[in-house]
């Protein structure tokens, strides 16, 4: 088994290519015994990148994610958002620290604006500034922002700090690729992809089954390893399940050929043109 490799943050730490996603935990109670243990499963396979928000569950899953690290706090990189209704520059802070409270913890490592509402993304960025100073978060970054929104980013006193872009990116939406992708990554920023699987949805495709079989592998760990080939790509699939971790976490150890990748091209075909920046 392959180490995980890890990517750096601009100005940051270097993290886990592969994290792990918490999008649909905590909502079912009688689940997050169960999601708790996953996320652990993850820790020792080496996914130590845990993604949440608090906008899941309404606070259940930082509260499946407070769970998972007792104890193992040191061993994780956490990563939250909030919401754009409060993200104002009081609300930012006031988000922040309940974030903090439901994650049992007193820092979150990295700490993102969910996607772009009505408040000025100068009073977001001027609280996360806030933030850092106080000890409360590690760094900052985004979450749905297309490529003029980051343009814009840029411009702010202070948004040159930002750490990351987490957007929808998988085989079957790689609109990203024809202009965010590139501007991030002449930025020196990763990109953090959510939904890397599309929800399972594409893991019936003939393409990803043949490849599959020729490794003797699954098709998500194929997918997978499509998008960690990017040195500059970070992949956080959510699964509560101990058998798909494992063969998530498979894609580490599983390098494509060339022809490989140019069928999954034919299945998937990369963007000739600016696309509107997908959203689940």
């Amino acid at each position: 088994m392959r180490a995980v490799r890890r990517v750096a943050l601009p100005g940051g730490p270097e993290v886990p290519a592969l994290g792990q996603g918490t999008w649909g935990m905590g909502e079912d109670r009688r689940r997050r015994g169960a999601e708790a243990d996953a996320l652990r499963l993850g820790l020792d396979l080496g996914l130590t990148l845990v993604d949440t928000a608090e906008m899941y569950a309404d606070g259940g899953a930082e509260e499946v994610v407070a769970e998972a690290l007792r104890g193992r706090r040191d061993e994780a990189f956490v990563v939250s958002k909030v919401l754009p209704s409060n993200a104002s520059r009081r609300g930012t802070i006031a988000a922040c620290e309940r974030s903090l409270t439901r994650l049992g913890i007193d820092r979150i490592d990295l700490y993102l604006l969910h996607w772009r509402g009505g408040h000025p993304l100068a009073d977001t960025v001027a609280a996360f500034d806030d933030l850092v100073r106080a000890g409360k978060i590690g760094g900052w970054g985004v979450s749905n922002l297309d490529a003029d929104d980051l343009a814009e980013l840029a411009a702010l006193p202070g948004g040159g700090a930002c750490r990351t872009d987490q957007v929808l990116y998988n085989l079957s939406r790689r609109g990203i690729e024809y202009d965010l992708l590139p501007l991030c990554r002449t930025a020196g920023m990763p990109v953090m992809a959510y939904s890397p699987l599309e929800q399972g949805r594409i893991l019936g495709d003939p393409a990803l089954a043949g490849i599959a079989r020729r490794h003797e592998s699954s098709p998500a760990a194929v997918a997978l390893a499509w998008m960690l080939r990017r040195p500059d790509v970070i992949a956080i699939p959510k699964s509560a399940d101990p058998e798909r971790l494992r063969a998530n976490r498979a894609a580490l150890d599983l390098t494509l050929a060339p022809e490989d990748l140019a069928e999954l091209d034919r299945a998937f075909p990369p963007p000739d043109r600016k696309r509107p920046l997908a959203m689940l």
